[in-house]
């Protein structure tokens, strides 16, 4: 796969009505670029990179379940990310310095007007197969709402069709981090706000985790421990490891991506958007997600009128990134039933 970036050189409007004067849409695609084949286009996760081998790589690449070579395999980096998209850390090109917090609050919609262009630009026309899992679940849906002329088939993974206030509590909460860290709000460089990212990210891995995978994982080994330690380096090790790759910044904006989630906004409801979807969907949740619980995504299913499956994990929300046996049951049929 190769690494991309497509630039739209004219003003881009984003939701919140503010203006964009230059647009970049990072993404990572099948090598040799679009020549008719079939598509796969992939939706990622809020803080993933547009590279599915990052995330994916157990089922991405020649002769896996999205075969790079078989078939044109796209990924798009959302708005607000810093893995190749316009974002808080990309330049203004009115002043020639980062953008910081004069960027625009972006929404789930901002980010699929933005790769529809990618699409016209590519010359792509139909979409065989869409999946998405988490926010790439909320990009998804609002490109078969947005689009459902273009998408042929669609999986929808671990997410939800409207932000519950359990979700952007979580997100808040996170914020709340980011804003205790006094060298946040500074703009000197994109190294400010790393102690509160480091926090924000441990509260984070909390809700895509679980008790039952805590407990596994993370259990003492010693039964005369004094004070336990195992899950508490554990969460500090995350949050080290996030920031060599994130900033900030980025992850401010991008909480408020998830809050922007809501089919139904000026279209009469989530299940009168969600009518909406042409194409035959699947609807797939994990059974320790605590952040999407199968109690959530199992009426979504109803409502859009798409097959409906409950992965079986320990490891909650991350059961998306682990579970690739059971992924690979369900969606490899898909794939060569929409890709024939």
């Amino acid at each position: 796969m190769e690494k991309k970036v497509f630039v739209y050189d004219k003003p881009f409007q984003v939701e919140g009505g503010q203006v964009l004067p230059r647009l970049e849409v990072g993404y990572v695609c099948s090598k040799g670029g679009y020549h008719g084949q079939k598509v796969i286009w992939l939706c990622h996760a809020v803080t993933a990179s547009a590279d599915p081998r990052d995330w994916w790589a157990q089922i991405t690449g020649p002769g896996l379940m999205f075969d790079t070579e078989k078939y044109f395999v796209i990924c798009a980096n959302s708005l607000g990310s810093c893995f190749g998209s316009s974002g808080p850390a990309s330049i203004n090109p009115l002043n020639g310095q980062p953008y910081y917090f004069d960027f625009p609050k972006v929404t789930v919609r901002d980010s699929i007007n933005a790769f529809y262009l990618l699409c016209q630009h590519l010359g792509i026309t139909k979409i065989d197969l869409l999946v998405g899992a988490s926010m790439g679940g909320f990009h998804a849906q609002e490109f078969a709402i947005m689009h459902p002329e273009l998408i042929k088939r669609a999986v929808f993974m671990a997410t939800t069709s409207r932000v519950t206030p359990w979700l952007t509590a979580f997100e808040e909460t996170q914020r709340m981090a980011l804003e205790a860290d006094p060298t946040f709000r500074l703009r000197r460089d994109l190294k400010g706000g790393l102690a509160g990212l480091k926090c924000a990210r441990g509260i984070a891995i909390m809700s895509y985790r679980c008790e039952e995978g805590y407990n596994i994982k993370q259990w003492e080994d010693s039964e005369d421990i004094v004070f336990a330690d195992k899950a508490a380096s554990y969460q500090r090790y995350q949050g080290s490891k996030f920031v060599r790759d994130f900033d900030a910044y980025s992850y401010w904006y991008l909480t408020y991506v998830v809050d922007s989630i809501n089919v139904g906004r000026g279209r009469g409801g989530v299940e009168a958007a969600l009518k909406m979807i042409k194409c035959p969907a699947t609807v797939i949740t994990l059974s320790t997600d605590i952040l999407f619980p199968p109690v959530d995504m199992e009426p979504m299913a109803r409502m859009m009128g798409a097959d409906y499956h409950v992965i079986q994990t320990h490891f909650g929300h991350d059961g998306f990134l682990i579970e690739f046996p059971q992924m690979e049951a369900i969606i490899g049929p898909i794939v060569k039933e929409a890709c024939k």
